[in-house]
């Protein structure tokens, strides 16, 4: 069976970085392991690592270990090479309209992310929305 395949938003990535112990931290863990796979975009990508460079706490991973992570990351994602702006604007967050070009684009079937009221209309799309916990949930009864 083919594996699904799903868009993190960025807060979610930035959320694992930050702290160990939530649901965040747990996906990201599962990523590369058979699960799911994910899609990312040169648009994603740059602002996956800007918004992890830019951490700001004590416990922010220096940039080596930021470029480890994405590098790992990006060797087992599906590459979005070409996204075409024909969705915009559709998210109430224009920063995120991104996101919604490549889930559409990359034929993904869902967006994990905290800001679900930014993509309140993506079901007209077919695709779903998780919080980092609902997912979990989701792969825990799959």
């Amino acid at each position: 069976m083919k594996n699904e395949l799903i868009v993190i938003d960025t807060n979610v990535l930035v959320s694992a970085f930050r702290s160990r112990r939530g649901a965040s931290f747990r996906l990201v863990s599962l990523i590369g392991r058979g699960l799911f796979d994910i899609a990312v975009s040169v648009p994603m990508a740059l602002e996956y690592e800007m918004m992890l460079k830019r951490i700001d706490s004590d416990k922010r991973p220096d940039d080596d270990a930021v470029d480890d992570a994405l590098d790992y990351l990006f060797k087992v994602a599906k590459r979005v090479e070409a996204v075409h702006y024909l969705w915009r604007p559709f998210s109430t967050d224009p920063y995120d309209d991104h996101v919604v070009e490549l889930t559409v684009v990359s034929g993904a079937s869902a967006i994990v992310t905290f800001n679900k009221r930014d993509f309140k209309d993506i079901s007209e799309f077919g695709i779903m929305l998780f919080t980092p916990v609902e997912y979990l949930r989701r792969l825990e009864r799959s």
